[in-house]
């Protein structure tokens, strides 16, 4: 019984720590003084990172992770902690809409001098009227019951930071989403 009360309290603590961050995210982004600690990062390192985050998550919902990432490294100019932050907020995402029993598929490609992460999920999807807003900070689709509609705001603002762009698309209410960001390869002098 204790054992089990520790574990609630510190599942608590430990969101309300992401909340607080969270927030002085958004504000540090607000007022233009987050800064970016630039180095070059391969994506498939910092992605299977962020997948062994969400691991146990994914096992109590029983969804299924497919990864399929390039072979070769993918490597962009960018902040390995931030880059991280952007794949775990969508991938929580990804998780917290998706029924018991989903898939979440990842995948890392290269298209024209830009490294495509996709994350595709079964989740409830999001409606067409409400598409255009999802990456607004404080926005949350009307019958959300989770979160505070911060983590896409955050990822959308760390992505266009990084040089890159983030889009969403989904055919509907129960219908899934995907997520597609692009971030600027580190291109060699040699190619």
């Amino acid at each position: 019984m204790l054992m089990k009360s520790l574990e609630t309290i510190e599942r608590n603590a430990t969101l309300q720590a992401k909340l607080v961050q969270d927030l002085l995210d958004i504000s540090r982004i607000t007022a233009g003084k987050i800064t970016l600690n630039l180095e070059p990062v391969e994506l498939q390192k910092v992605i299977e990172a962020a997948i062994a985050t969400v691991r146990q998550s994914l096992e109590i919902k029983e969804i299924s992770l497919q990864c399929t990432l390039e072979l070769l490294p993918v490597t962009v100019s960018g902040d390995p902690h931030r880059i991280q932050q952007i794949i775990l907020n969508l991938l929580t995402n990804a998780v917290k809409f998706t029924p018991n029993g989903g898939r979440i598929e990842v995948s890392l490609a290269v298209e024209e001098n830009q490294a495509q992460l996709v994350i595709s999920d079964t989740g409830c999807g999001i409606d067409a009227q409400f598409l255009p807003y999802i990456f607004d900070t404080f926005r949350q689709a009307p019958d959300a019951k989770k979160g505070l509609g911060l983590g896409l705001a955050i990822a959308r603002n760390l992505v266009e930071l990084h040089g890159g762009t983030i889009a969403a698309t989904s055919h509907g209410i129960g219908q899934g989403t995907t997520f597609i960001v692009k971030l600027p390869l580190i291109i060699s002098k040699l190619d």
